[in-house]
């Protein structure tokens, strides 16, 4: 028996010494101005339990925030989220006032995260017919644990406070090496916490201690207030952080994108837009030494950071409202571009990053040192993102500078992505200690065959092949325009992959409903065989099991070149690469379309009939927002609009579930099972990639897609409206603002277009202006 830690970097880590688990984030409310997060309960209370705490950077800086009044919690009746880091959060104080059902003293929280500071308002109104009197504290209490401790499960000791002298008159302070926090209440009453003497549990009984020790590991802050009837008392208190050594901070530049104005039949997509531009200008990052160039963090709270896949991905879904970040996330990224071949780091020349952190972190087995190169696809999405922007009017003047960086990522393609020569790109983890998988979906347990088997590295991956064969399409490109050699040995090593991914991805599968588990595997099928056009409906996993029959790309590869024959949402990706015929293309679309992979409120990554399957796991079965964003993006692009609005709408009801604020999954469950999509207890809210899914569906209803390089625009919106009505006023192309109305019977008018381009409609009438 293996007694070590089951190594899975993802949510739900269970730690087999010692059971620790990760702490669940679904109930929680983030507020979040990046890089300062706060995560409460509902109530806005902040408890000494799981991944509740404020945050800077990589560590917790305050572990207890917990409001009283006359010793009671307040109880909660309900919060709400009212801009880019500010939440209210509203709740009773029913043993106070008047002794009627009606309740007459309430509390109103205002919490305001700023990048190193948090601030709090509370207001108390009393309707009373009598005066109230309380006492009104905050607990207080820090303990410094950094991020990947806490997402173990893991606990800190409690860190020392001390008081010491502010313009309020006394502040409390912890220190850990150069990182410090201070706190100060406008008018209150400053008290330590003695150790052994600081407030009781979490409950509703009162709180309070005697003192007794001199080390004080915790602290209140106290206000006596009196209220006549019909009046209000307004508190106030702040935390500041100062973090010299922290990684990242907050960007120095106003907003990178233009906020479109959404109008729509269908108002989820009009809230939806709303929310998710608000969460992702939450996470707008920099780098502590380039505060002028802005990326977008990953996600709450583990991934608040740099990290090459997401941050490239949010990008490029929010390249319809300008070329900005895009511009500066290519230049972040450029700068830590591999020089060397360093197998402790993953790092090769021309290797685009993974993830940055401020030390070696880790947990469940893993150790990552702090600028971590272990992924296999952030390089070809890297020079997919540069060719994005340039089409969407990227001015020369920012390409020139990156193209260096472009032909060292080419070179990486060639040279590097390949280590045993067989022409695809493949990943396997050197160490013990770092990424067993390296794509996006990069669990543990990730790559799995139909039957359940999970698939020994070296790994290649379907989707990256697509992304590799595009970015070679896409580098070449780039140096034909822009005068740079090279692009014939690019559209060869395209031409050739295509061929290649043909004869050994493709499989066939047994046309059986009940050989789940059955050890049974897939072969290579070899060659285009006439894939039947695109049917989208079929009913039952029977049926869609026998589907398979027609053949379908595999997963991925394993070390012995077997095709991972399990079903997925990976082949989705490769929509539009140029990896694909137009009749396999129409094949991957069909499969999608079946209800083991689109009868969620979304697209699973794996079917639910598939060994492996189910509908809390990481990667295999649940519903990804942003994987299900990326294939609609791609249907939308090859025409197949029914499957896209299809997903379109699981979407958007998932939305409509999370109060539109998507999350990094949900579970798998059909879309019947419970009536609303079910939580997935670890997953990060917001999340970049998540929130810019959002204008990844504006973009594929309205349908535009320039080429400024080449003078033109497509003109391609979904085929009949399925959205209903939809008009995106804001849209940038070169720069200029655009507006895209789409009406009820699918007729396109676009306005605003820069001068010389022309237009080319798609599938409709158009009107131009």
């Amino acid at each position: 028996m293996d007694d070590s830690p089951v190594k899975i970097w993802g949510p739900l880590v269970l730690d087999q010494a010692t059971h620790r688990l990760q702490p669940l984030l679904h109930d929680l409310v983030s507020t979040v101005l990046a890089p300062t997060t706060a995560l409460s309960g509902t109530d806005g209370q902040i408890r000494t339990a799981g991944v509740q705490g404020l945050f800077h950077a990589d560590a917790r800086a305050l572990s207890q925030v917990k409001l009283t009044v006359d010793g009671w919690e307040p109880e909660a009746v309900g919060h709400a989220a009212q801009a880019a880091g500010r939440t209210r959060f509203v709740s009773l104080v029913r043993r106070l006032g008047d002794p009627i059902a009606d309740p007459t003293v309430r509390v109103d929280r205002t919490r305001e995260v700023a990048p190193g500071r948090m601030a709090e308002l509370i207001e108390i109104a009393s309707t009373a017919t009598r005066p109230v009197t309380a006492t009104v504290t905050v607990d207080l209490s820090c303990d410094f644990a950094p991020i990947e401790l806490v997402k173990s499960g893991g606990t800190a000791s409690p860190a020392t406070a001390s008081l010491v002298p502010s313009a309020d008159g006394e502040a409390l302070e912890w220190r850990s090496g150069r990182i410090r926090v201070r706190v100060t209440g406008e008018n209150a009453t400053v008290e330590p916490h003695p150790e052994g003497h600081g407030p009781l549990g979490d409950g509703g009984s009162p709180t309070g201690g005697d003192g007794g020790s001199s080390r004080a590991v915790g602290g209140r802050l106290r206000w006596e207030i009196s209220l006549a009837p019909g009046e209000r008392v307004t508190l106030r208190w702040a935390a500041v952080i100062d973090d010299p050594d922290a990684v990242v901070t907050a960007p120095s530049k106003p907003l990178e994108w233009s906020v479109p104005e959404v109008t729509a039949d269908d108002t989820r997509l009009v809230r939806l837009a709303a929310r998710s531009l608000e969460d992702l200008r939450s996470l707008r990052l920099a780098e502590t030494g380039e505060p002028g160039e802005t990326f977008l963090g990953a996600g709450v709270p583990w991934f608040l950071t740099l990290f090459g896949r997401d941050s490239l991905w949010a990008a490029r879904m929010l390249l319809p409202l300008g070329t900005d970040l895009a511009a500066s996330t290519l230049r972040v990224l450029a700068r830590r571009q591999g020089t060397r071949v360093d197998p402790a780091t993953g790092e090769a020349p021309g290797k685009i990053l993974h993830e940055l952190r401020r030390h070696e972190h880790g947990g469940g087995g893993l150790r990552l040192p702090a600028a971590y190169y272990g992924t296999i696809d952030a390089t070809p999405l890297w020079i997919g993102l540069l060719y994005d922007a340039w089409r969407w009017g990227m001015p020369a003047a920012q390409v020139e500078p990156l193209l260096p960086a472009l032909e060292a990522a080419l070179g990486w393609l060639g040279d590097h992505a390949d280590p045993d020569g067989d022409g695809f790109l493949e990943y396997i983890d050197l160490t013990g200690h770092g990424l067993a998988n390296q794509g996006w979906k990069d669990s543990g347990d990730a790559v799995r065959f139909h039957d359940g088997r999970q698939a020994e590295p070296p790994i290649a991956l379907a989707e990256v092949q697509g992304y590799a064969c595009a970015a070679a399409h896409q580098g070449a490109a780039l140096l034909t325009a822009f005068g740079r050699t090279g692009a014939e040995r690019w559209l060869d090593y395209a031409g050739t992959m295509a061929d290649r991914f043909r004869a050994h991805f493709w499989v066939t599968h047994p046309a059986s409903a009940t050989d789940k588990g059955s050890g049974q595997s897939a072969s290579a099928a070899g060659g285009e065989s006439g894939h039947p056009a695109s049917v989208v409906g079929v009913h039952g996993l029977a049926a869609s099991v026998a589907s398979r029959e027609g053949g379908y790309p595999a997963l991925a590869l394993d070390r012995d070149k077997r095709p991972v024959d399990s079903l997925t949402s990976n082949i989705g990706h490769l929509l539009g690469t140029g990896l694909l015929s137009a009749g396999e293309e129409a094949r991957v679309a069909e499969l999608l379309g079946t209800p083991a992979m689109s009868g969620a409120f979304g697209l699973r990554t794996m079917a639910a009939d598939d060994g492996a399957f189910s509908p809390l796991s990481y990667h295999c079965g649940s519903v990804w927002s942003h994987d299900t964003a990326i294939v609609i993006a791609g249907l939308a692009r090859t025409g197949n609009h029914r499957l896209a609005a299809d997903l379109a709408q699981g979407l958007l009801a998932a939305a409509e579930g999370f109060d539109y604020r998507l999350p990094e999954l949900h579970a798998g469950d059909d879309r019947d099972t419970v009536g609303r999509p079910v939580a997935y207890p670890a997953a990060c809210r917001p999340q970049a990639w998540s929130a810019a899914a959002a204008v990844t569906l504006l973009h594929a209803a309205v349908g535009l897609y320039p080429d400024v390089p080449g003078g033109k625009v497509l003109l391609r919106p979904l085929a009949g409206a399925p959205l209903g009505a939809v008009t995106v006023r804001g849209l940038r192309v070169a720069g200029a603002d655009v507006t895209v109305s789409i009406d009820r019977s699918g007729r396109a008018e676009v306005t605003g277009l820069p001068p010389g381009l022309s237009v080319e409609v798609v599938d409709g009438p158009h009107v131009l202006g």
